[in-house]
């Protein structure tokens, strides 16, 4: 491929990817407040398990459908499976707009991640068309991407809510009987417009005399995948390094349940009444943040102290972050609120690429398969996203309302908790190996 053939596949792909990105965080800043309408018209109170459910429900769905999908398009393309992703998007970000039952926010839900489930097929779209001098630097436009889509979903989505009581424009409208439609409807356009591009713009990467018969079932894929992983988490230092991030991950998606939660609970409850605008800002921060510091920060850091001393700073200043979330005041919260995001965005930039390159570091030491080390890894993370929202809404429903040793704070100690555990192991691994030499 010259240069101009293969520069408007990657445009293509960065898009694809942040649309994806886009509908993760697009709800984050209402979901909260629309179960709560939801599971009020049911007369359900505690819906800290509902909000868990939604989220870990897509993050199933994403856990179940890769092998999937990776495996269809070795099939049949990519270009086919990610227009597919494409086309899931479009149509179920609006029936989540338009659910009118828990049941039914979360079936759209789960059939959404279900199509987002594509982002492996972009990744082997990347490995088809790329050698081994550009293969890292095109790999990094997911990350870029993953990077725009959290900053931007949240605050499309806070910004778009509750729009009849914003403009005149939609009163009386259906944006009024359905006031989460209007940013669920944005990132169905969006997904519409990358689906043209993908359509009129994006070539096959995978030639047809490259292309397998599917000889397993998805089935026997999980299976072999639940192998893998075992397997992984049994080799000496690497299985430590993995339950590591596996920790990371759990801590650090409990509080993507509960934040809002506490955040939208009136001041003389103890939380701070913030709206959906309000979250959907503090998540782009969030976003900012991240992209700050992947972006700019961590190349120079790295040079200057190692990947092994900022991941364990990475993981202590995102514990410390968490575990502070609950004791931003209810009197001009913005400042504080503002400064303890910033904590979590820049641990967790600080942690996640020094991680991946010491794991990668340590599976090419050992003579291990990177690709395998690296898939195990994934999948773990997925069970974490499953498992943490799961964890926090379960103990945000047992103790919010309690004072004490149990309070709405204990569900951010569990996030602080799970974080010392980390870097505890982190330690472990650190005194046992020279980690500093990967």
């Amino acid at each position: 491929m010259t240069n101009q053939e293969d520069g408007n596949p990657l445009v293509v792909l960065f898009l694809v990817v942040m649309v994806d990105m886009i509908g993760f965080g697009i709800i984050i800043p209402f979901l909260t407040f629309f179960i709560d309408d939801l599971a009020s018209a049911k007369g359900i109170i505690e819906i800290g398990f509902w909000v868990a459910i939604m989220m870990a429900g897509y993050s199933l769905a994403q856990f179940l459908f890769s092998p999937f999908w990776g495996m269809l398009s070795d099939r049949v393309g990519r270009r086919p499976v990610i227009m597919m992703g494409l086309v899931g998007n479009t149509v179920f970000f609006t029936v989540f707009g338009l659910s009118s039952s828990l049941f039914m926010a979360f079936i759209a839900r789960f059939l959404a991640g279900a199509a987002n489930a594509n982002i492996a097929v972009a990744k082997a779209y990347i490995g088809d068309i790329s050698d081994h001098s550009n293969l890292a630097k095109r790999m990094g436009l997911i990350g870029a991407a993953f990077g725009l889509g959290f900053t931007i979903g949240p605050f499309i989505g806070g910004e778009l809510s509750s729009p009849a009581e914003k403009w005149s424009l939609f009163k009386g409208t259906i944006f009024d009987t359905f006031p989460y439609l209007l940013p669920c409807v944005a990132a169905s356009l969006l997904s519409l417009v990358s689906l043209f591009l993908a359509f009129s713009r994006l070539p096959e990467s995978l030639e047809k005399q490259s292309r397998v018969s599917i000889e397993h079932s998805g089935v026997s894929m999980l299976k072999e995948m639940f192998q893998d992983c075992v397997k992984v988490l049994r080799l000496p230092t690497i299985g430590t390094m993995i339950l590591v991030g596996l920790l990371f991950t759990y801590g650090f998606t409990i509080m993507h349940a509960v934040f809002i939660l506490f955040t939208e609970m009136a001041p003389l409850e103890g939380g701070l009444g913030f709206s959906e605008a309000e979250n959907g800002r503090i998540f782009a921060v969030i976003g900012l943040g991240g992209i700050v510091v992947q972006g700019g920060l961590i190349g120079p850091m790295t040079r200057k102290f190692g990947s092994p001393r900022l991941l364990g700073a990475g993981v202590l200043i995102t514990g410390l972050g968490l575990t502070l979330i609950p004791y931003v005041p209810s009197q001009s919260p913005w400042l504080p609120m503002i400064l303890v995001v910033i904590l979590i965005a820049f641990g967790n930039g600080l942690f996640q690429p020094s991680y991946s390159s010491i794991l990668a570091g340590l599976a090419r030491s050992q003579n291990h398969d990177l690709g395998l080390v690296m898939g195990a890894q994934e999948s773990l993370g997925a069970f974490a996203r499953i498992l943490g929202p799961l964890t926090g809404g379960l103990v945000w429903d047992a103790t919010f309302r309690s004072e004490g040793l149990l309070s709405k704070s204990t569900v951010f100690h569990l996030c602080g908790l799970m974080m010392i555990i980390a870097f505890s192991l982190y330690l472990l691994v650190n005194t046992k190996s020279d980690l500093e030499s990967e």
